[in-house]
């Protein structure tokens, strides 16, 4: 597997007690992975201090920036005594990460942070914890890191050989990463849509809608936030009629309605696109009752670990951003970047269509397709322009140089 320089040691983790073997066993061992990793990202703070402390036994006090391993007794959850102790730790700012071992090398993982908790199941590999720790230091937040470190396996197959020269040993291999638990049961595999969705935008009007479908543009969005617009049937009805007008051209055509998806398929909409959130909030029933709809279905993620939260729900295509800054919408977490999209694509593309969204441009367009996704959600590069003919026509143009 290929090594790259640059990562010789941590900059942003240390694991303690610094003199414990364990805690020095850990920290060698995670030097040692985030070696094999592609440099990623480069250290340009100029830090000194570790971003996360990793404890290797029960520290006397934990606050923000501790991440307490509590490996669980065999029933698999904590007493009254700890679930208070985590508590207090949570409420201190600082990550706990219980583990407990299941059957034939599985484990379960429950992390707890301040403000919110994350389970998943995997695969269990002598590496996870080192691997854990590399992963933070690439600059993943917690709950992302922890299902990286469960993809880790210590005899490479979480990665490809193709990709060694490009991305070192990064898990790629969707196979091997951990499931996320506590989500309502799936109902089946959503149906499918075209592969390469090419440029989507995203617009907050039918008469924007309409626009699109004058210049025929396969894939096109309506997002209406706001639940009471007076209007929104009539929008959401004008829309599904001019998607299927460019249907009639062009057969792969791919029209969404965002959000409101009962007012979609009462229109007989392609598709619907749901947040994390929303699609967090659906029961069971509301899940099934939209995947009987025979509608598409998007959903957005932001991270390694809201990937896995959607593809339990076999989408027709995942969306993940934002890429870049973006001032059209609140994003809670930080920009993507497009080292990151690059990840996301080799882990994803092999399954669903990936489209990429947030703060993407005619000027930037070029660099987001550089890394092999093949859509790019557009907003103000649409709404904004001044010529929009042309300006469709101008992206269309990059896509298809691509083809």
């Amino acid at each position: 597997m290929t090594t790259h320089t640059g990562a010789a040691g941590l900059s942003h983790v240390q694991c303690l007690p610094a003199d414990a073997p364990l805690a020095m066993a850990w920290q060698q061992a995670a030097a040692g992975i985030r070696a094999r990793l592609a440099p990623w990202p480069s250290d340009s703070s100029g830090a000194t201090s570790p971003q996360w402390r990793l404890h290797a036994q029960t520290p006397a006090s934990a606050g923000k920036g501790d991440i307490v391993w509590w490996p669980l007794s065999p029933h698999g959850a904590p007493g009254t005594a700890s679930s208070v102790q985590i508590d207090a730790w949570r409420a201190g700012g600082a990550a706990v990460l219980c583990s407990h071992a299941l059957v034939q090398g599985r484990v379960e993982d429950t992390l707890y942070t301040s403000d919110a908790t994350y389970r998943v199941a995997g695969v269990d590999d002598p590496a996870f914890f080192p691997a854990f720790a590399a992963f933070l230091d690439c600059g993943f937040a917690p709950h992302d890191a922890l299902v990286l470190a469960r993809a880790w396996r210590t005899d490479g197959s979480h990665a490809r050989a193709e990709d060694a020269d490009t991305l070192g040993a990064w898990p790629t291999v969707l196979e091997t990463f951990p499931v996320v638990l506590g989500q309502v049961p799936s109902p089946g595999g959503f149906p499918g849509c075209p592969s390469r969705l090419g440029l989507y935008p995203v617009l907050p009007d039918a008469d924007w809608c309409e626009r699109m479908a004058d210049l025929r543009v396969g894939t096109v969005q309506l997002r209406i936030k706001d639940p009471a617009h007076p209007g929104l049937r009539s929008e959401i009805e004008r829309t599904v009629a001019a998607g299927r007008r460019v249907a009639q051209h062009r057969n792969d055509s791919a029209w969404f309605i965002n959000d409101h998806w009962r007012e979609a398929a009462h229109a007989g909409a392609y598709g619907v696109h749901l947040g994390q959130e929303d699609m967090a909030a659906l029961s069971a029933d509301e899940v099934a009752t939209l995947h009987a709809s025979g509608m598409r279905l998007g959903i957005s993620t932001h991270g390694y670990y809201e990937i896995l939260a959607a593809h339990h729900f076999r989408p027709s295509y995942l969306a993940v951003g934002a890429v870049f800054p973006t001032t059209t919408k609140v994003i809670a977490t930080a920009p993507q970047g497009l080292a990151k999209l690059a990840r996301y694509v080799k882990l994803i593309a092999p399954h669903y269509p990936l489209v990429s969204i947030g703060g993407i441009d005619a000027a930037n367009l070029s660099q987001v397709l550089d890394t092999g996704v093949r859509c790019a959600a557009v907003v103000r590069a649409v709404t904004q322009a001044t010529d929009v003919a042309a300006a469709v026509r101008g992206m269309e143009q990059e896509f298809a140089r691509r083809a």
